[in-house]
């Protein structure tokens, strides 16, 4: 990732009106989907423009560059699908578009939430009965676990090699979106400067006092946690806890309802996934919301969805055939226009004035260690965060 000065370090969300309005049509609290039609775009092609959202952010949309579906081998037969989590519905809504796309195609899906159906995939593999062909997750951790299982076949290069080598680190699975840790905050309550650039900083700066929201029952949130204790120790991150509980720090249940407290004045800041910002301007695009990025911190770190093959599928050709759609211009687009992920290919931008996922400054750290979620539930009882 780039190495910037601290000045370069913060980037905020600069979206303009026509953005917004672009954005309109997923304002729930869960992912929802977005009308995909067909717009007009001069050089992106029919199967690009079909798997756009729809908008004016949409018809503003640079010109793309990366593998297009046609370059790569059709999908023909059943392939079984272990969708964990899927944005809401927003996954199917793309396994579906591919099912349409490629008549020979069947995918057959089965969903659950990620953690319990990487759980399902070990128990199913140890006793020899599980019939997962690929494994889509939401987060690293838990493709990181079924890997560390031993039940995962090594990815080809044709499918890693688009995606940066921080989001296929062993090969045993690849990213296919990104999310990046952010802090929205109240533009009529605080400024840039507000912000620090370190989160460590946060339970002693007078800005945020009171001022702040959080999700400790959240997933990515809880892997914001165990990013801070492998970087800092248990030791650092209790006092940190500790800190931010003493700041009376507010809880909520989700992160989109921290997000959109933010936007009502309830609060001035919080701990959110960068996307949640989006579908609260997607509604309410005169929203006073806006979004730093601290640096090289647990509060920094970008999480992403990604696909694993079993090592015990029989159809392991046709399974890196999919995963490769996934890293296609068309669905890379669909993943930034719809979902408002950061896409994996350099070739598609994010939407909405995000900085690339080269301009951010994550920490350095292995995703597959955020699979060790236990010691952090245990160490927020312990402080009294959950």
């Amino acid at each position: 990732m780039a190495d910037r000065g601290t000045s370069n370090r913060r980037r905020f969300l600069a979206m303009s009106a026509a953005a917004a309005t672009a954005l309109a049509g997923c304002t729930g609290g869960s992912d929802q989907e977005t009308e995909t039609t067909a717009t007009t775009q001069s050089d992106a092609g029919a199967d690009v423009e079909s798997f756009q959202g729809s908008g004016p952010l949409v018809e503003e949309r640079p010109d793309l560059s990366g593998t297009r579906m046609e370059e790569l081998p059709d999908l023909s037969g059943t392939l079984n699908v272990y969708l964990g989590g899927g944005e809401g519905g927003l996954y199917v809504d793309l396994l579906d578009q591919l099912d349409a796309l490629y008549p020979d195609f069947d995918p057959k899906v089965r969903s659950a939430p990620t953690s319990q159906l990487a759980n399902t995939i070990a128990e199913e593999s140890q006793g020899g009965s599980s019939s997962a062909d690929v494994f889509w997750a939401v987060d690293a951790g838990s493709l990181a676990y079924v890997a560390d299982q031993g039940i995962t076949a090594e990815l080809p290069s044709r499918v890693t090699d688009p995606v940066p080598d921080t989001f296929h680190p062993n090969d045993q699975w690849v990213g296919v979106a990104g999310r990046a840790r952010s802090i929205p905050y109240n533009t009529d309550e605080l400024s840039a400067d507000d912000i620090p650039d370190d989160v460590m900083e946060f339970p002693e700066t007078d800005a945020l006092a009171g001022s702040m929201g959080w999700a400790p029952t959240y997933g990515a949130f809880q892997s914001f946690v165990t990013a801070m204790r492998q970087l800092n120790g248990e030791d650092e991150t209790k006092q940190w806890l500790r800190g931010m509980l003493e700041q009376n720090v507010t809880e909520y249940p989700d992160e989109f309802l921290t997000s959109n407290a933010i936007a009502d004045g309830e609060i001035a800041a919080g701990f959110a996934n960068h996307y949640y910002v989006l579908r609260v301007k997607a509604a309410r695009p005169d929203a006073p919301i806006d979004l730093a990025f601290t640096s090289g911190d647990a509060a920094s770190l970008i999480n992403v969805s990604g696909a694993q093959i079993m090592k015990g599928s029989g159809k392991q050709e046709l399974a890196a055939d999919f995963i490769a759609h996934l890293h296609s211009v068309e669905a890379q687009e669909f993943f930034a226009t719809t979902a408002y992920s950061y896409p994996m290919i350099p070739g598609v931008p994010p939407v909405g004035g995000l900085p690339s996922i080269d301009e951010l400054n994550p920490p350095e750290l292995d995703l597959g260690e955020l699979s060790n979620i236990e010691p952090t539930l245990r160490l927020m009882r312990d402080v009294g965060v959950l």
